[in-house]
C-alpha cells in the first residue's frame, strides 16, 4: 500500500517537471554557454602558448569582426531613425554623420574582398592576400596598433606627393586672374607656402572669389588638377574627368556638412582620438602631433570652413594642402 506522503511527492515532482520546461531550456542553454566559454578559453591559451604570432593575428581578427558588427548595428539604427523621421544626412549629429561616412568606406573595402572570394576556393587566396597586403585590403579594425601608425604615415606620404603639384597649379593660374588685387594676394600666398610659412585665415579668405569662379572654381578645374587633388584626398585618380569632379564635389560636400555639425557640437566635446581622426581626414598627419595642437589646427579649419558657401567648396578642397603643408609639428 502506497503511503500518502509518497503520493504527494510524486505529484509534486511530476507537476514540477510538467510546469517548468522553460526553466529546463534556460538551464541547458546556460550549461552549453558555460562549457563553450571554458573550451574557448582553453583554445585561446593553447594558441597563445604554441602559436603566439598566429594568436596575435587571430585575436585582432576576432576583435575586428566584433567592432565591424557593432558598427553595422549602429549604422542600421541611424538609417532606421532617418527613415522613420525623414531626416537627411546633413541633419544628423556630428558623430552619426561621421559614423555613416566611415562605415560606408569600410563596407566598400569589405565588398571588394567579398567579390574576390566568389570563385570556388578563392577564399583561401583572399586570406593569403589579406595577410600579405593588410593596408590595401583590410580596414583599420583589423590593423595592429603599430600598423595603424605605420599605415597612416604611408597614406599621408602618398598624398604629400601631390602637394607640390597642387601649389604649382596655383602659381600657373596667377596670370589668369583678372583682378590685380586678387592676383597680388595669390602671389603672396604662393610665396609664403614656398618659404614654409603657415598661412593665416585672412590670407586664404581674401581669395574666395578665385575659388568660386574662374580660374579655380570646382567646375573650372582641369583634369590634371583634379587628379592631384584626388590623391591629396586619398581618392583614386584613375577615373574619367567627369567622375573625378563628381567624387571631389561629393567628398568635399560631406566634409563641409561634417564641419557645420562639428561647429555646432564643439571641438571641446571630442575625445583625443576623434580630434586626431578629424584632422587626418582634412589633410593633417595628426598621428605625430600633440592633441592640443590638433585641436588648434581643427579650430582654424572650422573657422574657415563655416564661412564658406557651397559655391566656394573648391577653396575648402585646396585647404587640405594650404592649411596642412607648413603646419608646425608635421613631418616633412
Amino acid at each position: 500500500m502506497i503511503s500518502r506522503s509518497s503520493l504527494d511527492f510524486r505529484s509534486f515532482r511530476s507537476s514540477k517537471l510538467h510546469l517548468s520546461p522553460k526553466a529546463d531550456v534556460k538551464s541547458l542553454i546556460s550549461y552549453v554557454v558555460t562549457k563553450t566559454k571554458v573550451i574557448n578559453g582553453k583554445y585561446h591559451r593553447f594558441l597563445g602558448r604554441h602559436f603566439p604570432r598566429f594568436y596575435v593575428l587571430y585575436t585582432i581578427f576576432m576583435k575586428g569582426l566584433q567592432m565591424l558588427w557593432a558598427d553595422a548595428k549602429k549604422a542600421r539604427r541611424i538609417k532606421t531613425n532617418m527613415w522613420k523621421h525623414n531626416i537627411k544626412f546633413h541633419q544628423l549629429s556630428y558623430r552619426e554623420m561621421e559614423h555613416l561616412r566611415q562605415f560606408r568606406r569600410d563596407v566598400t573595402k569589405c565588398l571588394f574582398l567579398g567579390i574576390l572570394s566568389i570563385p570556388p576556393f578563392a577564399n583561401y587566396l583572399v586570406f593569403l592576400l589579406m595577410y600579405l597586403f593588410p593596408r590595401q585590403l583590410l580596414i583599420q579594425h583589423f590593423w595592429t596598433p603599430k600598423q595603424q601608425i605605420d599605415f597612416l604615415d604611408i597614406y599621408h606620404a602618398l598624398r604629400k606627393q601631390s602637394h607640390p603639384e597642387i601649389l604649382c597649379y596655383l602659381e600657373k593660374v596667377i596670370p589668369l586672374i583678372s583682378d590685380s588685387g586678387l592676383r597680388w594676394h595669390m602671389t603672396e600666398l604662393c610665396t609664403k607656402m614656398q618659404r614654409g610659412t603657415h598661412p593665416a585665415i585672412h590670407d586664404i579668405l581674401a581669395l574666395r572669389e578665385c575659388f568660386s569662379n574662374h580660374p579655380l572654381g570646382m567646375n573650372q578645374l582641369h583634369a590634371l588638377q583634379m587628379k592631384a587633388l584626388s590623391r591629396a584626398m586619398l581618392l583614386t585618380p584613375y577615373l574619367p574627368p567627369v567622375l573625378l569632379r563628381y567624387r571631389l564635389k561629393t567628398h568635399t560636400t560631406v566634409i563641409h556638412q561634417l564641419d557645420k555639425a562639428l561647429a555646432k557640437l564643439g571641438i571641446g566635446q571630442l575625445t583625443a582620438q576623434e580630434v586626431k581622426s578629424a584632422c587626418y581626414l582634412r589633410g593633417l598627419n595628426s598621428t605625430h602631433i600633440a592633441e592640443e595642437r590638433c585641436r588648434t589646427w581643427l579650430g582654424e579649419w572650422l573657422q574657415l570652413s563655416c564661412i564658406l558657401k557651397e559655391a566656394e567648396l573648391s577653396l575648402l578642397l585646396h585647404n587640405v594642402v594650404l592649411l596642412s603643408i607648413n603646419y608646425t609639428g608635421t613631418r616633412r
